[in-house]
């Protein structure tokens, strides 16, 4: 016998999820006709959702993901920083490069978790919440290019980027791919140029290990 469900909330989750998917926003119309629901019906549920926070709409009347949704996300960072928190570690020391988890809030790349190297006086300062635009640096450029590839490995599955933040750093980045719900990358800050050759495997490997304890 199957379980019983509820329609609307089933419905709503749905709503949740095209936005989620959708970064530029989308109108009611355009949701609507993505779910193949009535329009009135999405209506309702978006003007429902934006009551707790969990949608917004923009002067354009696009929808985009609203803060209650960060703040459930929130709780959940504890969980993500303690499982990528083991392969940032041996990444940070086998390159003496600060090593980064990076996913995506919005527009913007935001720095989820945060390893300095062990043993190392002269390395990349960064912090656990700072932001930058998706294409100002390595980390997010690598979760750009993993839009256009449609969740396979980029070839090479890096990205390099120079001068990247504020202290003008050397960074290489790797998209972590195939965790349902989450963009986001591993990349490795230096303030030295790194050889792509050696140090790109070695954050490849790191970020297929996060995506398989996070799926």
């Amino acid at each position: 016998m199957a379980a019983e469900t509820s329609q609307t909330l089933d419905r709503g989750l749905r709503v949740l999820e095209v936005v989620a998917e959708s970064p530029d926003g989308l109108t009611v119309t355009e949701l609507a006709a993505a779910l193949g629901i009535g329009r009135t019906v999405v209506y309702r549920l978006v003007v429902t959702l934006e009551q707790h926070a969990l949608l917004r709409r923009s002067a354009d009347g696009k929808c985009r993901l609203g803060l209650g949704i960060l703040a459930m996300g929130r709780q959940v960072q504890p969980g993500v920083r303690d499982t990528a928190m083991p392969a940032l570690r041996l990444l940070a020391d086998a390159v003496n490069a600060t090593a980064v988890l990076t996913v995506v809030d919005g527009q913007e790349a935001l720095a989820a978790v945060v390893v300095e190297p062990t043993r190392s006086d002269l390395h990349v300062a960064s912090r656990a919440g700072s932001r930058q635009p998706l294409e100002n640096g390595a980390a997010g450029r690598a979760i750009l290019a993993a839009r256009t590839t449609a969740g396979r490995p980029l070839d090479p599955p890096w990205v390099v980027a120079t001068g990247d933040g504020p202290q003008g750093a050397y960074g290489i980045a790797v998209p972590v791919l195939g965790v349902p719900g989450l963009e986001a990358s591993v990349c490795v800050l230096a303030l030295r140029e790194l050889n792509d050759a050696d140090v790109g495997p070695r954050v490849a490997r790191a970020a297929g290990e996060i995506a398989r304890a996070l799926r």
